[in-house]
């Protein structure tokens, strides 16, 4: 599956998955508001892909469309639902990989770490999948999932696909933020190993929403960092090493209104105050794991008053008191390679 800036190239792929299933294509088309027949498809929405995509889910009774060993309905759920109970990225790509070793029909997903570089490799040798739609769904599906549980851009440093350049090649740095190494050995994302340890900010309630706007928020979201949350953190961030910048000091940098930034923040699903607690907290997390600071300097270092606010905050950021949240950070241990 690609978020592909021409939706046309989706479709026809699509079509052709649904050729080899046996189904009633010119039927599919017709519910879905697409055009029958059409050679080039250049009208075609989101929308109508997402629909497209949700019905070939229903009638193949497989959510990698029958191109490889059944992936039940509800799999990828499933998998979600165990992703969100971990306490950073690392943890939930875990959790996917040992997913991937023990249902049926996911391909097999590994992480690594290379150097300063986390990997995630998806062995898709096994599928059948000429058109590499249900590849480009599983990386899609990755990339977007690791954003969305860390609330926060996951830039790739690399990414490398199996397979010959397509005539659509030039999407992929639109979907991914970055052009592919074509006729790689493997299909794999790589990141800066630094994400990993990134705080899981979603719950079951956030998870529910995701899942119910399935798969158009992968078709429609761009999350490496043109977004307006993205620009906004970016001046933001500058608060962890001095002033913070208030909402007119942002939206001037932005040359916008403030009110005007707020409206385009709110669509986005966000705030300033939201972005500001989610760098706070993450920092603080950084910080207690560090272990170079006390408790009492890591709240004055981040700008709290006192050492009891920065402790009510970081036990609604995670649920944990700071002192018991860095022993338990010390006897679980981090992952590697």
């Amino acid at each position: 599956m690609s978020s592909s800036t021409q939706p046309g190239d989706v479709v026809r792929r699509l079509v052709r998955v649904g050729e080899r299933q046996g189904l009633d294509v010119e039927s599919l088309l017709r519910r879905t508001g697409i055009r029958p027949g059409a050679a080039r498809c250049e009208d075609v929405t989101l929308a109508q892909v997402a629909e497209l995509t949700q019905e070939l889910w229903i009638l193949t009774g497989d959510e990698l469309f029958g191109l490889g060993a059944p992936v039940p309905l509800g799999t990828f759920r499933l998998v979600l639902r165990s992703a969100i109970h971990v306490p950073d990225l690392e943890g939930a790509l875990l959790r996917l990989a040992e997913a991937s070793a023990t249902l049926p029909g996911v391909p097999p997903l590994r992480v690594s770490v290379v150097g300063a570089l986390a990997e995630v490799e998806i062995d898709v040798s096994g599928l059948d999948d000429p058109d590499h739609l249900a590849a480009e769904l599983l990386a899609t599906l990755v990339h977007r999932l690791a954003g969305w549980l860390a609330g926060r851009r996951v830039g790739l440093r690399e990414l490398r696909l199996p397979w010959p350049a397509p005539p659509y090649a030039a999407d992929y740095e639109a979907v991914f933020g970055r052009h592919p190494v074509f006729g790689a050995d493997r299909l794999a994302l790589a990141f800066d190993r630094d994400l990993l340890r990134a705080p899981v900010i979603r719950n079951e309630e956030d998870l529910a929403g995701y899942l119910g706007d399935q798969p158009y928020v992968w078709l429609a979201t761009r999350d490496y960092g043109s977004s307006v949350a993205d620009r906004v953190r970016t001046i933001l961030e500058r608060g962890l090493r001095g002033r913070w910048p208030g909402p007119d000091d942002v939206s001037a940098q932005l040359n916008v209104s403030t009110q005007h930034l707020r409206r385009l923040l709110r669509a986005e699903g966000t705030s300033i105050g939201r972005i500001k607690e989610e760098l706070l907290r993450d920092a603080a997390i950084d910080g207690l794991r560090r272990g170079e600071e006390s408790v009492e300097e890591l709240a004055r270092r981040l700008g709290f008053s006192e050492a009891s606010a920065f402790r009510r905050a970081f036990r609604r950021w995670t649920g944990h008191p700071p002192g018991t949240f860095r022993a338990q950070d010390r006897r679980s241990g981090t992952f590697r390679a």
